[in-house]
């Protein structure tokens, strides 16, 4: 594969969007880079050669991806062997830990660097792939302020760069004043399993909302994701709108958003948007996750912050009713609306601010 050349396995659209600017970035070192592995549309257009559709590999939760077996097993191995053959200068793992650790173990054989950046959520899920992390990779790459200290105490070599969403959100959005339009952004998430379990609750809090408060709701949606239209239809589609393809847009028109926890908890906290966040998962996922599961919050933003600063709601709380409290309670009440407002002002430079692809790119050069 010549001298500079990197294997990239990053299966979600976040994935994707973060290793792209690290790419752009890592280009202006090594212009001559080559790029092998999984990937999405933003990693395919900088030419990685995929081994994979994007669609294929957005996969949630312990049972839809046991239902899939097959297909990722043959993944698997297809991705061994083009390791194997190409030999790339260095292996960059983004996420995706179910996957990504399985392929660091069945390729640390062959003598290549493995770079892991974004973290898997083991500081969550408890202790038992530290271990595993520790024999497998060569550096880990952290996107949050608090994971470097936790992976240097388990002797991890961890070195925290700053969020890549700061590069990619406007600067002009970035703690952006309240628009104060009346306007509520609903966020369900980016792969059909995740729209499918939020949308319908979120829709009928936001038709609620609207006709006791006048305000209007627009969904960020995700063009080809899920067949938005026939939801909205039930509801009177003159306060609900959707919005495809520019979620910050959406985020930055509203005063207060409701969104699925993830990436998206942290780009509306970023522009500075009090929320409600929401997660609902399968039955059997959910069960598996709440013996698993170590932390007292699940919303990154509450996660980086160190508190509780917006309400959360988890499974069976996720209803109309549940989600009407708890925006009734937030949009009722100005004092506590500053409280938030202002505890997000702070989250930039909690994430380093500006820069945190450049800082990537040039601790992954050193590998090629």
């Amino acid at each position: 594969m010549g001298s500079s050349s990197l294997f990239i396995s990053a299966g979600d659209p976040s994935g994707d969007n973060a290793t792209a600017r690290l790419v752009e970035s890592l280009r202006t070192i090594r212009p001559d880079l080559k790029l092998t592995g999984l990937g999405g549309p933003r990693l395919r257009a900088l030419g990685q050669q995929q081994l994979a559709e994007p669609s294929d590999l957005a996969v949630l939760g312990f049972w839809e991806v046991v239902k899939r077996y097959g297909y990722f097993r043959d993944l698997m191995h297809r991705a061994v062997a083009t390791i194997e053959a190409e030999k790339p200068s260095a292996l960059l793992l983004v996420d995706y830990p179910g996957f990504n650790l399985r392929l660091a173990k069945r390729v640390r054989k062959f003598g290549i660097p493995i770079i892991y950046y974004i973290s898997p959520q083991v500081w969550a899920w408890g202790h038992k792939r530290i271990a595993e992390i520790r024999e497998l990779v060569d550096r880990m790459i952290v996107i949050l302020p608090f994971e470097q200290d936790f992976y240097r105490m388990h002797d991890i070599n961890a070195q925290f760069v700053g969020h890549y969403l700061l590069d990619d959100i406007p600067a002009e959005y970035i703690s952006s004043p309240i628009p104060h339009k009346n306007q509520i952004a609903l966020l369900p998430g980016s792969r059909p399993q995740e729209i499918e379990r939020m949308l319908g609750p979120m829709l009928a809090a936001a038709d609620q909302f609207n006709r006791e408060y006048g305000t209007s709701a627009t969904i960020a949606a995700v063009r080809g994701a899920f067949d938005y239209e026939s939801a909205v239809a039930k509801y009177a589609a003159n306060n609900i709108k959707i919005e495809y393809d520019t979620a910050r847009r959406v985020i930055f028109d509203a005063d207060m958003v409701v969104t699925a926890s993830g990436t998206a908890t942290l780009e509306t906290g970023i522009i500075g948007r009090p929320m409600v966040i929401v997660y609902k998962t399968g039955g059997i996922t959910y069960q598996i996750a709440k013996r698993l599961i170590k932390i007292d919050k699940i919303g990154l933003v509450n996660l980086v912050l160190g508190e509780k600063v917006v309400p959360e709601l988890i499974q069976d709380e996720v209803s109309p009713t549940g989600i009407v409290g708890a925006m009734r309670m937030i949009w009722t009440d100005q004092d506590l609306y500053e409280k938030i407002r202002s505890r997000l002002m702070g989250l930039p430079s909690l994430l380093h601010g500006q820069g945190a692809s450049d800082r990537a790119a040039a601790l992954v050069s050193r590998y090629l």
